[in-house]
């Protein structure tokens, strides 16, 4: 059986990079954290994902890069309060995530611990929370959270799928596992013309996907719509790049994608129409980053 995707592994660009906007982005790792400035680079090579055996596969995922920097403790959730409630059960509208059926903002982005929410840029006001059932799950959920000045607004729980063993703090080349922290989403690409991100999109016949993935899906159109993660990668550059600022042991190409109805090597899948709605909604302004691992890790 063939495995899953998890990143390209030869560039094939068609159309050129969209630069960024932002010279710098923040990045933690559960369990470590580097500090770096990043200036953003035009298109390098390609992004790393595990590939499978026997087949061709692309999951361009990435977890927390150099390059990038950890906030101080206590700096996240800005807006003071306690309040905690189910993720995707508050303030949510069909369809929509962000704009909320309930008026009541919530104070504290629910199911995250004091360590996860210092882990967030003070700045951050998209929050992909990205939850896994268990450390050994490789099916979760994710809820985009906003902040609307007066606090958190949570959109609907999107089923998801994450590597086929489960999350771990400290992910290496290979083991099958997401990576555990929070990480800033700078970049997006995809086989599929820009949907009308606001986030720099690179369209490239590199992001084809083909073979089969862990439960013999077929893996084609995975890479439809990618939005990189930033993990062990450089933000500003197109999610094919190659460049492992953690080095080529620690993993790479690390990305969110369009679900294949089985488990990544490494990335978190959501349905396309769920990716367009993401692409169509995270906006750099608002410095985006995705909070990911298992219930139990993330609420610590």
């Amino acid at each position: 059986m063939a495995s899953s995707i998890d990143c390209p592994t030869r560039p094939r660009h068609r159309a050129p990079y969209r630069a960024g906007r932002r010279a710098g982005a923040f990045v933690r790792v559960r369990g470590r954290a580097a500090w770096a400035a990043v200036a953003l680079v035009a298109l390098a090579a390609l992004s790393g994902c595990g590939a499978g055996t026997g087949t061709t596969t692309r999951d361009v995922p990435a977890a927390g890069a150099p390059g990038t920097a950890r906030t101080a403790p206590g700096t996240a959730d800005t807006a003071p309060g306690t309040a905690d409630t189910a993720p995707g059960t508050a303030n949510t509208a069909q369809g929509r995530p962000g704009t909320g059926a309930e008026t009541r903002p919530l104070t504290r982005i629910p199911g995250l611990g004091p360590r996860t929410r210092a882990w967030i840029p003070a700045n951050a006001r998209q929050v992909v929370v990205v939850t896994g059932r268990h450390k050994d799950a490789n099916r979760s959920r994710a809820v985009l959270y906003q902040h609307t000045g007066s606090g958190w607004e949570g959109g609907p729980a999107w089923p998801a799928h994450n590597a086929l063993r489960g999350w771990t703090d400290d992910h290496r080349a290979g083991d099958l596992r997401s990576p555990i922290g929070v990480f800033t989403l700078t970049d997006a690409g995809g086989l599929l013309p820009d949907p009308g991100t606001e986030l720099p999109y690179d369209q490239s016949e590199g992001f084809t996907a083909g073979g089969t993935g862990f439960e013999g899906e077929p893996l084609e159109g995975s890479f439809d719509y990618v939005i990189a993660i930033d993990y062990n990668r450089e933000p500003g550059t197109s999610p094919l790049d190659r460049t492992r600022p953690l080095g080529a042991d620690r993993g790479g190409g690390i990305w969110l994608h369009v679900d294949h109805q089985g488990p990544t090597q490494g990335c978190v899948s959501l349905s396309e129409r769920h990716m367009e709605e993401l692409l169509r909604t995270l906006d750099p302004d608002r410095h985006p980053v995705i909070v990911m691992g298992d219930a139990d890790s993330l609420g610590e």
